[in-house]
């Protein structure tokens, strides 16, 4: 695609010359205007110059964040695998995708309307991703924990690095995506203060836990980019922070990339942290700090404020540099024979082989928390399976928050009965995650016309359900997102101007009130939806009029309230939804809540009939996650989480199970830390899936089978409740995390159990000239092949803030029954006290009920 025909001998053509002086040449040849509008995220084109449009917001946190993409298990599940190398693989797919979407949707026909000259031709996918999110996960409440990858400094760095590296490829000259560790730095919530609230922590906090793992993804990472954000620290608004910005990360790092804003965050330095007294002085302090790139539009005030003196454009030029030297390390302006990456083809996305690691990350990403009586893996004797609870069978559930979404989601439910074929596999609901929120409604309760499980969905190729359908075909449930590119729906009627009806028979199995929600997508403004029962319309709307969130019911123009009917058990009712979109994507789900006493009735008179009870509870990335004002229910509030407790609906689902008397194995799907306490207790296994990603389903099952066995680690302390914690505001590390609690917790940091067992002895510490080296033999005493994850800790150290004790090193290592390995550690002088310390090798941190081995160094 040409973007205009700028002399073909100039200096910034030239892929011969470096990146930093073909930068200085492109933005000698621009005016002032053509800068400022060059550093905000959605930059347009300069046809006279050969620049392209670009949008520099893209997300990856676990997955291509756009459109259909491999969709790996959530952040803090990539944590909970303790594999650095299998992190640097998955990142290495997402990077691949990345590529290969930015190629293709260069040959895309050029996106119309206004704005179009910002954006990438086709759709938005670019090479610049606003990932990893390696902040330091400090409070269990905070919403967007799941996004980071733990509590401990030495694990996220660790993690961050393999991410970031994985990301960034290795070729000598080009970059294959940039990566952009975020947010630099001290930012984990409240949610619902994060564009006022000012972190204060001790010099001590800052370099021992809020910046270690930001060092390392700059100096070991080499990342290219770093977000910095909304907050203040110590009264300075992040992105308006010298001392972050200029003097630990520029002069101390060495770092040589550009650095760009949160969305909003220059604004928040005049609007709402009112450090300056104009939007203008908000940019101008954001540029002199170091902020290269705003992810909005406020740098539009710099041409004002250049002609008032405020600040140079030799400023402006210094920022500006830096962008482009990105943009032509990634090849941007050469050609595509140049640039290695170039020949990476649509063809590989979303393809079998990135599914299989997405599916081996998960698999490594389970923690076995609980085995009493060896109940797991299920045995041959087990011939009757009862699947309950709201994730059991919730496809959008387990995609976590930021993502993409791939072909096909395998829900647990979907697993289990592909896994154990000769056994009798029955769901039902239980529960919904809380009382306010909908479940979607399963093919259980569904019949086509054709008599069938599910629903006939009719596809057309306009917004009016005119004429016949292009597609016709039976479907599970009322669930569509355009986001998944299925090649039948694509073909048949596009991605945009189109409409599709979904019709069936509905059959509750209980009487009682239901409230029927039909949801679009949080993004949508043109989509409209209809849902009718025995011909009389229930509720419609436009965008997100239609959006039934989980704590709040739409009421739309023409929608009946929250859409609540009440329905006899049994009945058989015509269901049909309608739902038009005259723009483009497009989302619908067809939920309800229905009647809780009747509900969990249901599934516990079906766990009574059971040999064991499968239940799946957690929390859904509308509870938790980032910035959700219109949250505030119990337990919840603006993303964040006020108990750590199970919702109250779960929690009875629980207990109901337990009671009924049959053997019962809890699995717990959130992003973050649950006080299970009565599950922990009372059922005989406990194990932690978190958001799994694609292939949740079938690596949960693959589990309970046998035919994975779990090794993964919980890199964040489950506490027994929140009243353990100090507030959350509170950011000295005192009183939080592993390395600072001294409560009893309901399971540490580093725990993890196998079907495997393991022992440690001859540890071997000794200091050397370059620090210390530590080794330690481990032995898989068990007749089964597993992996262990060995770690090391060290105790202590100088001053009254130092830690209980700290993480310095693990290893995820396979063993064979009966096999033995030497591990080795080396510690940096500069890790180490110059008094005695205590140093532990083992499977987790030095308790009694875990295997390790202990001595000084």
């Amino acid at each position: 695609m040409s973007f205009g025909r700028p002399p073909a001998d100039v200096p910034y053509l030239d892929p011969e010359l470096s990146p930093e002086r073909r930068a200085a040449d492109i933005v000698s040849r621009m005016t002032l205007e053509e800068k400022v509008l060059q550093m905000q995220s959605t930059a347009p084109a300069i046809a006279r110059l050969g620049v392209p449009g670009y949008n520099w917001w893209n997300e990856a946190l676990h997955g291509i964040a756009q459109g259909r993409a491999t969709v790996f298990p959530q952040a803090i599940g990539l944590a909970a695998t303790w594999d650095t190398a299998l992190m640097y693989r998955v990142a290495d797919v997402i990077s691949t995708e990345a590529r290969a979407k930015y190629h293709h949707a260069l040959t895309r026909p050029a996106v119309p309307g206004p704005g179009a000259g910002a954006v990438l031709p086709g759709r938005t996918a670019g090479l610049t991703y606003w990932s990893p999110n390696i902040n330091i996960f400090r409070d269990p409440r905070w919403g967007r924990g799941q996004e980071t990858y733990g509590e401990d400094p030495h694990l996220t760095g660790r993690m961050g690095v393999a991410f970031v590296t994985g990301m960034q490829g290795n070729d000598p000259r080009y970059l294959k995506v940039v990566s952009t560790p975020k947010h630099y730095a001290v930012h984990s919530g409240p949610e619902p203060q994060r564009h006022v609230f000012d972190a204060r922590i001790s010099e001590y906090d800052m370099t021992h836990t809020y910046l270690p793992a930001f060092r390392d993804a700059v100096v070991e990472g080499k990342a290219d980019s770093v977000m910095c954000v909304y907050n203040a620290v110590a009264g300075v608004p992040g992105c308006a922070s010298t001392d972050l910005l200029q003097k630990r990360l520029r002069e101390q790092w060495g770092f040589q990339g550009y650095v760009v804003s949160d969305c909003g965050a220059v604004n928040d330095i005049f609007r709402n942290h009112q450090y300056t007294s104009t939007l203008g002085g908000a940019a101008v302090a954001a540029v002199k700090a170091g902020t290269d790139l705003t992810c909005g539009t406020e740098y539009r005030t710099l041409v004002e404020e250049v002609n008032s003196g405020r600040i140079t454009e030799a400023e402006i030029d210094r920022s500006l540099e830096r962008l482009f030297v990105a943009r032509f390390r990634l090849g941007m302006l050469d050609p595509p024979e140049r640039v290695p990456y170039s020949r990476i083809s649509i063809e590989v996305n979303d393809s079998d082989a990135h599914r299989e690691v997405a599916r081996e990350a998960q698999r490594k990403a389970i923690v076995l928390l609980k085995n009493e009586g060896g109940i797991l893996p299920l045995g041959r004797s087990v011939r009757r399976i009862a699947v309950i609870g709201p994730s059991a069978d919730d496809p959008v559930a387990l995609l976590g928050n930021y993502n993409g979404i791939s072909s096909r989601q395998v829900t647990p439910l979907e697993g289990i009965v592909r896994q154990f074929p000769g056994v009798q596999v029955r769901h039902a609901l239980g529960a919904t995650y809380t009382a306010g929120t909908h479940a979607l409604v399963s093919s259980t309760f569904l019949t086509s016309p054709g008599g069938s499980g599910g629903v006939l969905a009719e596809y057309f190729d306009n917004p009016d359900l005119r004429g016949e359908p292009r597609l016709r075909r039976v479907e599970a449930r009322a669930y569509m997102d355009m986001g998944m590119e299925d090649p039948a729906v694509e073909a048949a009627i596009g991605h945009e101007n189109y409409s599709v009806r979904w019709t069936g028979t509905l059959t509750p199995t209980a009487t009682g009130e239901y409230a029927m929600t039909v949801r679009t997508g949080m993004w949508e403004r043109t989509a409209n939806a209809r849902l009718f029962l025995d011909g009389e319309e229930l509720s419609s709307g436009r965008g997100p009029s239609t959006r039934m969130t989980s704590t709040q019911a739409a009421a739309g123009p023409r929608m009946g309230g929250s859409g609540r009917v009440r329905l006899e058990g049994g009945r058989k009712y015509a269901m049909r939804l309608e739902y038009r979109q005259p723009g483009s994507g497009g989302t619908a789900q067809l939920g309800w809540i229905p009647p809780a006493a009747a509900t969990l009735d249901e599934a516990v008179t079906l766990v009574k009939d059971s040999d064991v009870a499968l239940v799946f509870v957690g929390l859904n990335s509308e509870l938790e996650g980032e910035e959700m004002p219109g949250v505030n229910i119990p337990g919840f509030s603006g993303g964040d989480r006020t108990s750590l407790d199970l919702p109250e609906p779960q929690e009875n689902l629980v207990r109901g199970a337990i009671a009924a008397g049959t053997p019962v194995v809890v699995v717990l799907t959130s992003g973050s830390a649950i006080a299970a306490n009565y599950a922990a207790s009372n059922a005989a296994g406990l194990l932690v899936a978190w958001y799994g990603g694609e292939e949740s389903g079938t690596a949960i099952a693959e589990t309970l089978a046998g035919a994975n066995n779990p090794a993964g680690r919980l890199p964040v302390t489950f506490y027994k409740s929140a009243d353990q914690l100090p507030p959350f505001t509170d950011y000295s590390m005192k009183g939080r995390t592993y390395r600072y609690f001294k409560g009893e917790s309901l399971y540490p940091f580093g725990f993890g159990l196998s079907y495997s067992q393991f022992a440690y002895s001859g540890l071997s510490a000794r200091r050397t000239s370059n620090g210390a080296e530590i080794r330690a033999q481990v032995r898989n005493t068990s007749p089964l092949d597993g992996d262990e994850v060995v770690q090391l800790y060290v105790a202590g150290g100088p001053g009254t803030e130092a830690p209980i004790r700290s993480l310095r090193g693990f290893q995820r290592i396979h063993l064979r029954a009966g096999e033995s390995r030497q591990v080795r550690f080396a510690l940096d002088a500069g890790e180490l006290p110059e008094s005695p310390v205590e140093v532990s090798v083992g499977g987790g941190q030095p308790m009694e009920t875990i295997p390790h081995v202990s001595g000084s160094l």
